[in-house]
């Protein structure tokens, strides 16, 4: 597996049973840090795949670094830890935590979970790696190209940005707060009903036959925009 693991734990002991563990499993990538500091530098400095958090830390405790990692990266993180309350379990994952693992604890379920995680985040990245094809226009995610009716169509980064996210979730109502924070990264701005407007006028002169009556960037009143997907065909 070329995915990497972060182990951060203070128990040296623990941090060579995991790495045991780690390796049998076939992970190549094992990355430890001791301490707070020393996690946040290592996540700067590597690609890490999945991290493993302890919770007692000598410099600061596992909650409070989850949420500063999260300030910096979407990598996810399983709590390792003998913290065992409801409330731990709640304050772990309201922190940005994936999963929460008790001590003492049974290695091969912390494999088993760590493969779970990894697997769906390998899902994710094909899924938002896919080309959205429908009969009248395609839409390359990875490479910001609209190609409509054969023709590659200019497209801003803004219009990219809104159809790309209404393609990847075709057949869902968004409404314009929504559309707006996803896209420009706010929903408290003045005029967004105006831009949001605008942009998807734009995008339906490109990839409708009909702007007036279109087939996929579709108006649900009161309510906001979808794309239909009725003549979508799937495609990697």
């Amino acid at each position: 597996m070329n995915e990497s693991i972060l182990i951060i734990e203070d128990e040296v002991g623990l941090i060579k049973m995991l790495k045991r563990l780690l390796d049998k499993e076939g992970f190549q990538e094992i990355y430890q840090a001791e301490s707070g500091a020393e996690a946040l530098k290592k996540v700067l400095e590597h690609r890490i795949d999945l991290i493993l958090l302890d919770v007692m830390l000598p410099d600061t405790n596992g909650f409070d670094l989850c949420q500063q990692i999260r300030d910096i990266s979407e990598v996810p993180i399983i709590f390792l830890t003998a913290r065992t309350t409801d409330i731990d379990k709640l304050t772990g994952f309201s922190m940005g935590g994936d999963d929460y693992i008790t001590k003492p604890f049974n290695p091969l379920e912390v494999a088993a979970r760590i493969k779970a995680i990894l697997h769906r985040q390998r899902k994710t990245i094909l899924e938002m790696s896919r080309v959205f094809q429908t009969e009248s226009f395609v839409l390359h995610y990875d490479q910001a190209r609209l190609i409509v009716e054969g023709k590659e169509v200019n497209c801003p980064a803004k219009e990219f940005q809104l159809l790309k996210f209404m393609c990847q979730h075709p057949n869902q109502v968004f409404s314009v707060d929504h559309l707006y924070e996803k896209v420009w990264g706010d929903y408290s701005i003045v005029g967004k009903e105006n831009t949001v407007m605008v942009h998807i006028s734009r995008l339906r002169q490109k990839i409708e036959k009909d702007p007036k009556h279109p087939e996929y960037l579709k108006n649900v009143r009161g309510l906001g925009y979808m794309l239909s997907n009725e003549n979508q065909r799937s495609s990697q």
